[in-house]
């Protein structure tokens, strides 16, 4: 039947009067809309859409799935956080008039028409991520937001930086670099940007990276009961997709994408003692000949601003530090290295080297107009080094070189978020974004990245061997370049415990070297509340000492006799654990896997791992299992997962699947080893300057489950590890077998250890023992992880030695494989 136009003019007019008030406006919220056009090109989907969305989805590989999309054509594809490029996988990619999918062998997308929404499935079918598809991705103005389906009983772990609990259900956070000053515990933002969760769901798990360095906004149900959502204030929505079965392989193929960090150099792992500030020189050489006085094993000692000239960078005030290089000689002769603080701000100054360098070379922030950006910073007005172009970072490594010609082994890179007196930069600031220009906007968040990476290449270079890096700020794929302690955080029981949830969902985010400000930077801690925080800070990846000026002396011996016993026993704990640290950061290098873990990587669908109750327990490496509590209780509740748990200081087991209330003691750590665990171990020293016995110790806990430990040894400082000098080798529990076998070693360097005494936990005093099949007889031997507190009570009876008998054997190290069967 043919009617006219005016019929259909009519009819559309009648439409539209039957339609709300609000659906007849231009709606302020732009929708993807429905696909228009598909173009299929290898592993990759381009797609429009009629209201003018450009579309990109990518599998990178078989487990990653990149989505891109903008309401301009796609830009030009860069990135400061992705390092890695796709990977030339088999995709199936099929499509008909209401559905694209494509495939590979690991996860599958199901890409809806009409209108545009995407949702990820298993292999075999089963959701584990969808758009919510009535709100799917959106614009409001230049912010872009993707709003996912909250699946039942989901939760949310991750995001780096960032306070609150371990579970982010019902919360919001922010992405913005910000100088937080004695921050609250549930204060948001913090210093750092990484935009990585990871949702947990009906035994599903699966990682979501936004890589954006706009200010991004995340919501995980707060404020409402529809959807979890992600999305930044400007740019692109570029997203990854990650599904793995095991929460562990996520952060593999997270760090796989943003890259994983280098081997550091061993003396970065000892105990480091800082303060603001340790000036002049003879305070300095007080410290350290103390901590040599009193056999509390350190390895570095920390300069804050007061080094410099009037707060000038690449300056030394040469009325408290007349000689550096000296001084630092010195240092090096007791076994120390030195650790120096830069920040950004370049004083404005005629006259001033590193200002009138920095002119010339023309390598400062701008604003529109071309003239210098200027905020105010200790040493007054500043300019900032551009760090996200190329001839600002040349420059910065030039002026890096300066430090280590005065012997120099460590750069503490701080006040990078940018900070500045007011804390508002203006949004117009010009950034290169090499090659890129853009705003402040969209470069802050990755000003602190771009400053430890000309940080940590100018280092390499001058030094001729491993830079130990820190900082305050970053973004994703920090990893790469340096180390990451949490800030100026507070002396209180509360930020103890917080800090152990942000090292642990640093450690999700991709960043396994990290660390706190031991005993608080602000404010003065309790006797018990720094002997429970020292303790701790042995457990824990970064071993810092730090305090703030105006606040008590926080060394070991300020706080009495009894803690400083306290402090030296688990210092002296850490020193013995070395080869096993340095082999769980090896791990890092290798996996991506982080040396202080949460209970929810191994543990993902265990509810109680999320509990509030027992958040803040933690793995330190895959053997060790911690119980942080407040300094001021008596009893706390611990949870052992399923398997068997052995106390570390007197070997009682522990059956896991239960909750137990015990009585805590101040002087004491609650620390459990996880059966089927290898531990290497080492002698004594009082910094890793200092040669260990000959003899490696790796103590074996008994258990039902195999398990493997790669041991792993270098120089502990140069380079040559990259070159195939390590030594390494895959140590083997098989109770199945009923063997301990040590594989064939790796590597070119040989080890420092001429024999290995393998100590064994749990085996009991039965077995028939032979090693490569001829007999061998373990004998009974005392083992003990800690000293007594206190060596003599008041009354003068000495107190026994904490410890219990186990079986030990001492074999010669030999690279070839052998096996200790029993």
């Amino acid at each position: 039947m043919i009617r006219s136009l005016k019929y259909y003019s009519v009819l559309a007019l009648s439409v539209c009067l039957s339609l709300p008030a609000w659906a007849q406006q231009e709606n302020p919220v732009k929708k993807v809309g429905n696909i228009s056009d598909v173009q299929i090109s290898d592993q990759k989907v381009l797609l429009s859409t009629d209201n003018g969305i450009n579309a990109e989805i990518t599998a990178y590989s078989p487990s990653v799935i990149r989505v891109r999309m903008s309401e301009q054509p796609l830009a030009e594809d860069f990135s400061y956080a992705v390092v890695a490029a796709p990977q030339q996988i088999k995709v199936n990619i099929t499509q008909n008039d209401q559905q694209l999918s494509i495939q590979t062998d690991s996860l599958q997308a199901r890409v809806q028409k009409n209108p545009f929404s995407i949702a990820f499935y298993t292999p075999d079918g089963r959701l584990i991520n969808q758009d919510e598809q009535g709100l799917t991705t959106s614009w409001i103005g230049e912010e872009v937001t993707t709003y996912k389906k909250m699946q039942e009983g989901e939760r949310f772990i991750g995001l780096g930086e960032k306070t609150g609990g371990l579970d982010r259900r019902g919360n919001a956070y922010t992405n913005w670099n910000t100088d937080a000053f004695g921050y609250s515990t549930g204060q948001d933002p913090l210093y750092t940007t990484i935009p990585f969760f990871i949702g947990i769901h009906s035994g599903l798990n699966y990682g979501i990276f936004l890589d954006n360095t706009y200010r991004s906004n995340f919501n995980f149900g707060a404020s409402n009961n529809r959807f979890s959502s992600f999305g930044a204030e400007g740019g692109e929505m570029d997203y990854y997709f990650i599904y793995h079965t095991k929460l562990a392989d996520i952060i593999t193929s997270y760090t796989a994408l943003t890259g994983r960090m280098p081997m550091p150099p061993l003396w970065s792992l000892g105990y480091q003692q800082n303060r603001y500030s340790y000036y002049p020189e003879t305070e300095v050489m007080r410290i350290a000949q103390t901590l040599r006085e009193k056999k509390i094993p350190a390895d570095g000692i920390t300069l804050d601003i007061h080094y410099m000239d009037a707060y000038k960078l690449f300056t030394w005030n040469t009325e408290r530090f007349p000689d550096p290089l000296q001084m630092n000689k010195k240092l090096e002769d007791m076994g120390f290295k030195t650790t120096i603080i830069v920040d950004p701000g370049i004083k404005v100054e005629e006259g001033y080297a590193a200002y009138e360098s920095g002119l010339k070379e023309d390598i400062f922030l701008k604003y529109p107009d071309g003239q210098n950006y200027a905020g105010q910073v200790w040493p007054g007005w500043t300019h900032f080094p551009d760090f996200t172009s190329e001839k600002g970072r040349a420059w910065w490594r030039e002026q890096v070189k300066l430090f280590a010609d005065q012997g120099i082994d460590g750069i503490w890179n701080d006040m990078n978020e940018i900070a500045t007196w007011g804390q508002t930069m203006p949004g117009n600031v010009l950034f290169d974004y090499d090659g890129h220009l853009t705003t402040h906007k969209e470069g802050r968040n990755v000003y602190g990245l771009q400053m430890t990476r000309a940080s940590y290449n100018g280092a390499r270079e001058a030094m001729n061997k491993r830079p130990f890096l820190l900082t305050r700020a970053g973004y994703a794929g920090m990893q790469r370049y340096t180390a990451k302690w949490t800030g100026d955080n507070r002396s209180e029981d509360s930020h103890m415990l917080l800090g152990i949830r942000l090292l642990n969902s640093l450690g999700v985010s991709g960043v396994s070297f990290t660390g706190m400000d031991i005993g608080g930077f602000t404010g003065n801690p309790s006797v018990g509340l720094y002997a429970r925080w020292i303790q701790l800070g042995a457990f824990t990846p970064y071993f810092r000492n730090h305090t703030g000026v105006n606040t008590k002396s926080s060394e070991p011996w300020a706080y009495g006799e009894e803690v400083t016993e306290i402090a030296r026993n688990f210092i002296n704990l850490r020193y013995r654990l070395l080869p096993y640290l340095y082999s769980s950061f090896y791990e890092s290098t290798q996996t991506g896997q982080p040396v202080m873990r949460t209970l929810a990587i191994d543990y993902t669908h265990e509810p109680l791992v999320y509990s509030s109750d027992y958040q803040n327990q933690y793995f330190f490496g895959e053997a060790f299992m911690v119980a942080p509590f407040e300094s001021t209780t008596s009893f706390g509740k611990i949870y052992f997962p399923k398997g068997k748990w052995y106390e570390l200081f007197t070997g009682t087991v522990e059956q896991g699947g239960q909750e137990k209330i015990l009585q805590l003691s101040y002087n004491r750590l609650p620390v459990y080893v996880k059966e089927s665990s290898i531990i290497p171990m080492q002698s004594l020293i009082q910094s890793t300057a200092e040669m260990p016995t000959d003899t490696l110790i790796i103590h074996v806990y008994q258990g039902s489950v195999a398990n493997q430990f790669v041991y792993y040894e270098d120089d502990g400082e140069s380079f040559d590890h990259e070159k195939g000098e390590f030594y390494k080798r895959v140590i083997s529990y098989d109770p199945r077998k009923k063997a301990i076998s040590f594989g064939e070693a790796e590597g070119s360097f040989k080890s420092k250890f001429n024999h290995i005494k393998l100590v064994l936990h749990g085996f009991g005093d039965g077995g028939r023992w032979r090693l490569n099949g001829k007999s061998a007889s373990p004998k009974s031997s005392f083992v003990s992880f800690i000293d007594p507190i206190s060596r003599f009570d008041p009354q003068g009876v000495s107190n026994p030695i904490e410890g219990y008998n186990v079986k030990s054997i001492v074999i010669r190290n030999e690279n070839g494989r052998f096996s200790l069967t029993y």
